[in-house]
């Protein structure tokens, strides 16, 4: 079994409140994840509530959770009875008065929007919300780096038994996604249209929002574009990079950067099969830009400020974070262990100033290239954002 890093974080998190929210697309390993917090702690009750048998357990949500009281809830999918939200507040409510302040309840859930629109303020100060991603680099051997973005990191399709069997795997989590999960939350989307914005999104992947070419391509309006868009991001299947805004007096880009946040739902779009294919294909070089970013984004400490940077006069950087304590970083990727950064790099780092200037690539060895700019491999950088995040506050 993969050790995830998020482990300890729930821990910690069950030890401070009373309810833990456990966010990440389907098959991302939640519910592994939450057994193994359940096992940890030796009293726990676990209830799927796609289950009928389960959701039936919960025909009188008040008399079944004050039976159990004593116990770690768990509650996979728990988007699918978002009126459960106010019979939790009341249960924790109680709880407290009696002395049961923290680890009650951990909840699963793999539409983030879903969850954190719930009714008003119910769990206002009594949740904690973590986020699982698919399987990342820190929580694999550095041999397998390419493997994993080939495949991506849902964990059945990692640990396929071939490159041929994780390709099938990947393409019928996406038929799942198409025809049975998004008209679930109600979507009036025909499964076609999506598969083919889909499928333009993995084309560019890291490319600009464009809404006008998007309608125009699927003939559908812009408004409509807009909720497709919103639907895939709530499903944490899509990511929005957002512009750096600087008080630089320059023009700057202000349209969004949207990449499919699995490298492998991307080759997997794109009927990419292998890595040979992969190096051979024209979305090699955004394919590895946005497994990085996604990869960077997952370790970054919590409060973290994320976007990029692009002007007019082609001054770029591809990855800003902002870091309590740390300041602003700049970061360049490149495949290539030999590569430099652009010279819009240099021209955008004079604009802003950053704190420091990295230059992410394939390799493993870490050496200054000049102008104050960093080569670091991704596991190395990585793993500079996530001590950073475990030394957070």
């Amino acid at each position: 079994m993969i050790e995830r890093n998020l482990f300890p974080w729930v821990q910690e998190a069950l030890a401070d409140f009373p309810a833990v929210a456990l966010l990440g697309p389907r098959q991302a390993g939640k519910t592994t994840l939450a057994h193994q917090v359940g096992e940890q702690r030796g009293n726990s009750v676990y209830l799927d509530l796609e289950s009928p048998a389960d959701r039936q357990k919960l025909t009188a949500p008040e008399a079944y959770l004050a039976l159990h009281e004593n116990r770690l809830v768990i509650l996979d999918e728990v988007q699918q009875m978002p009126a459960l939200f106010q019979v939790l507040r009341g249960s924790i409510d109680r709880g407290r008065r009696s002395g049961l302040a923290t680890g009650r309840f951990l909840l699963l859930g793999s539409a983030s929007g879903e969850l954190l629109r719930q009714p008003g303020e119910s769990l206002a100060g009594r949740i904690a919300y973590l986020e699982l991603a698919p399987l990342q680099v820190l929580e694999l051997d550095a041999a397998q780096q390419n493997l994993l973005w080939l495949r991506g990191g849902f964990p059945n399709s990692f640990l396929a038994g071939s490159d041929a069997k994780s390709m099938v795997w990947r393409q019928n989590l996406i038929s799942t996604y198409l025809e049975r999960d998004i008209p679930s939350y109600g979507a009036r989307i025909p499964a076609e249209t999506l598969r083919r914005l889909w499928t333009m999104l993995a084309h560019q992947q890291g490319g600009l929002l464009d809404v006008s070419q998007l309608g125009k391509n699927l003939m559908i309006d812009a408004k409509t574009v807009h909720r497709y868009l919103d639907m895939l991001v709530d499903l944490m299947l899509l990511r929005r990079l957002q512009p750096w805004h600087s008080n630089v007096g320059k023009r700057l880009v202000k349209s969004p950067k949207l990449y499919v946040r699995d490298s492998g739902l991307v080759h997997a779009l794109l009927g990419i099969s292998s890595h040979e294919a992969l190096l051979s294909h024209p979305v090699l070089g955004n394919s590895w830009e946005g497994w990085v970013v996604e990869t960077l984004l997952n370790v970054a400490p919590r409060n973290s400020a994320s976007g990029f940077y692009r002007s007019s006069n082609g001054a770029e950087i591809d990855l800003l974070l902002d870091m309590p304590g740390q300041g602003l970083w700049a970061i360049e990727i490149k495949r290539g262990a030999s590569s430099k950064p652009r010279r819009g790099f240099y021209a955008a780092c004079e604009d802003l100033k950053p704190a420091k200037r990295w230059m992410v690539h394939g390799g493993r060895d870490s050496y200054p290239l000049g102008d104050e700019v960093q080569a670091i491999g991704l596991r190395a950088l990585a793993d500079e954002l996530q001590r950073l995040r475990s030394q957070a506050p």
